[in-house]
């Protein structure tokens, strides 16, 4: 179809482009960026996790009890039964369903894995 007389034509527009941590998959993962696996797909950021510790002591099961309370308290075990605590850097408390040593080694696995440069 042409245009008539009297239409005018609209200015172009420049294509909207997205930010590119949304719209484009980075080249090289950021280290700050990789995903810990607590048990049945749960994910956290690794760089966010300051401790892993078992749940059995009394300190313990008074920081998950404190966390509950604040709203701070994550349960990532689909039910099961409590392995371990993560800590984050956000007072967020995690519960999971995996040994701390299971956790640990993915954390020392994650860590060591693209970094390029022995230590």
């Amino acid at each position: 179809m042409g245009r008539g007389p009297g239409q005018r034509q609209k200015p172009e527009q420049p294509e909207a482009r997205l930010p590119r941590s949304v719209g484009e998959p980075q080249q090289t993962p950021h280290p700050a960026l990789r995903l810990l696996n607590v048990g049945y797909g749960n994910l956290v950021l690794s760089s966010r996790v300051i401790a892993v510790v078992a749940p059995q002591s009394l300190p313990m099961r008074r920081l998950r009890e404190e966390a509950s309370n604040r709203g701070k308290l994550v349960d990532a075990t689909q039910g099961r039964r409590t392995r371990s605590i993560l800590v984050t850097d956000s007072d967020h408390v995690i519960l999971s369903a995996l040994n701390p040593e299971t956790i640990a080694a993915r954390l020392v696995t994650e860590g060591s894995e693209g970094s390029g440069a022995p230590e």
